[in-house]
């Protein structure tokens, strides 16, 4: 069976961490949707690694890792990632798949981001300008070069065919920009990426379930950010709830058992978008400062609030959550209150739905306030230990979603989660 771990904000809630907490009890990991755009943060040996395209258990040397076919694929960020990863003593080439179907990020996909995102002025939904837009339009349009193609004779006309079509575009926009040295560096890459362990994915990891291989799905971004189903337009460009999955690996439905949603203790979001609970105060800012909220693939300081739980019960039911695990609790320590957003109040209407386009509405969230704990839990090991405030906290929380809350994660460090 496969069982999938996923965000349930707007993106980072700490899923690396957790994927590479679970690893151990899984033998392939895969990532199914995504790029360059996420940033999952793990501490290796106490040392900070960020992995943008490699999943998460590639630290586990007996693990398989895959990159599934619903990734778009940036050649030179991983072969910087691969070159990292060797840095720890770890052989990338022996367990880290490719899916031959995963689309490539080009150096004009960059380009067209970056114009894009410049000819909206005020009205810019905050991309990472990695390419992921684009190059995901070029997978609909069916436009797209594929890591298969790479293996292909025709591979260079292939790309100087789309190039020539992405230049007319980019000469729409006004858009000028050196970009050689971009494609220095990209065809550098995709030979190396050549190198790499290139496969027919679906056959893959439907073999390995065949075998009765242990397989755990990896997310990025966040369930808020799914182009269907997230704040429209200010979403990424893939299905990140647990459907996704599915196109994503190229597995069935019934293949998926446990859903594990992951939410931090607070929220946030990185870029524009509606954040009904967003703080703009001092707490707001010790939120920011305690949790070095600050994007791990842009550097952006993030927008901080209190927790959703409107938004957060809406996408436990579109991921189908069996359980939830709640991150980054500690940043809470010195909080002598805290708030809880359990309705929103629309068109003086109080509601527990989120509405389709958030940012055409004026959302004024319905609070229950608690008492902070006003403690250091980072040392704490066991649920029984933790302060009764925080339980309260959590139990609200239990309660609210009717979903277990199963973990609890109190620092950063790969040891420091709680199972409750």
């Amino acid at each position: 069976m496969v069982d999938v771990i996923l965000g349930l904000q707007w993106g980072d809630e700490g899923k690396g961490k957790i994927v590479d907490y679970f690893a151990p009890g899984y033998d392939l990991i895969a990532r199914f949707q995504g790029g360059p755009n996420a940033g999952h943060t793990l501490y290796v040996e106490g040392k900070k690694v960020v992995l943008h395209q490699i999943p998460s258990g590639i630290f586990h040397e007996d693990k398989t890792n895959l990159i599934g076919n619903g990734v778009v694929l940036d050649a030179v960020t991983l072969k910087k990632e691969c070159e990292t990863v060797a840095t720890h003593g770890i052989d990338f080439k022996k367990n880290l798949f490719i899916s031959e179907r995963a689309h490539l990020i080009l150096p004009t996909h960059r380009a067209l981001d970056k114009a894009s995102e410049l000819s909206k002025g005020n009205d810019k939904i905050g991309s990472t300008l990695k390419g992921i837009g684009p190059t995901y339009m070029d997978k609909t349009g069916r436009n797209g070069l594929r890591v298969g193609d790479l293996l292909d004779k025709s591979f260079l006309s292939q790309y100087i065919k789309l190039r020539m079509k992405h230049q007319r575009i980019l000469d729409s926009y006004n858009f000028q920009e050196d970009i050689s040295t971009w494609e220095d560096d990209f065809f550098e890459s995709i030979e190396f990426l050549k190198q790499l362990k290139i496969v027919n994915g679906e056959y893959f990891i439907n073999d390995k379930i065949q075998q009765g291989k242990k397989v755990l799905a990896e997310g990025a971004q966040g369930s808020m950010l799914d182009v269907d189903f997230g704040t429209f337009p200010f979403v990424t460009s893939s299905n990140t709830i647990s459907a996704g999955v599915c196109t994503g690996l190229g597995i069935a439905p019934q293949k998926i058992k446990e859903v594990f949603g992951v939410t931090k203790a607070y929220c946030t979001r990185v870029g524009s978008g509606p954040f009904p609970t967003e703080l703009h105060d001092e707490t707001g800012e010790l939120i920011r400062k305690t949790g070095n909220e600050f994007g791990s693939t842009t550097g952006r300081p993030r927008r901080c609030g209190w927790i959703d739980l409107v938004s957060l019960q809406f996408a436990c039911m579109l991921n189908g959550v069996t359980k939830i695990i709640i991150t980054k609790t500690d940043v809470l320590d010195n909080l002598k209150e805290l708030k809880v957003c359990n309705s929103f109040k629309i068109n003086g209407k109080e509601t527990n739905q989120v509405p389709m386009q958030m940012n055409r509405v004026a959302i004024e969230p319905g609070y229950k306030n608690f008492a902070g704990w006003e403690q250091d839990i980072t040392g704490i090991t066991s649920y029984a230990a933790l302060p009764a405030r925080m339980k309260e906290y959590i139990d609200y929380l239990n309660q609210f979603l009717k979903i277990p809350v199963k973990y609890i994660s109190n620092g950063p460090n790969r040891e420091q989660i709680i199972v409750a």
